[in-house]
């Protein structure tokens, strides 16, 4: 490689004679035979988890409040409508009882059919969550 020392005025490149990038010297490879035992060996060990769980780990996306699965998931079983963001500017909406929420979708079973719908979760913008209607009929009626 050439190079141009500082003091250099005249130009001329000189030779370096130690290379720029050096690479560690390269381990010999272990010889081994097919009845070695080393070889046969797993890397790491395995350790036992003895551990009981009451409620199996899932996901924490679905088991938490905080994220937008987490939340739907507590609503379950109840009476919804859903808003969802169609292309840029288009917005669809479908209601039915909420009955499973997945990482990324969700069903429901819609009013007038009760067929199940499965919708993509990351099209939602809006959900509304209705009330319980017998509840309400039952306390306006007593009035």
């Amino acid at each position: 490689m050439f190079i141009v020392p500082p003091n250099n005025f005249n130009g001329t490149p000189m030779w370096n004679d130690f290379p720029m990038f050096t690479e560690p010297p390269m381990m010999p490879m272990p010889i081994f035979d097919d009845l070695d035992a080393t070889r046969q060996k797993p890397m790491f060990e395995t350790t036992t988890n003895n551990q009981d769980f009451d409620i199996a780990p899932g996901s924490p996306i679905v088991n938490n409040p905080l994220y937008n699965q987490g939340w739907l998931t507590t609503q379950i079983g109840k009476y919804i409508k859903i808003e969802f963001l169609i292309g840029t500017n288009m917005l669809m909406d479908r209601e039915g009882i909420l009955k499973q929420v997945g990482i990324s979708f969700i069903v429901i079973q819609e009013t007038g059919t009760n067929d199940m719908l499965m919708c993509d979760i990351y099209s939602i913008k809006f959900v509304r969550v209705f009330d319980n209607q017998t509840n309400k009929c039952r306390t306006h009626d007593k009035k």
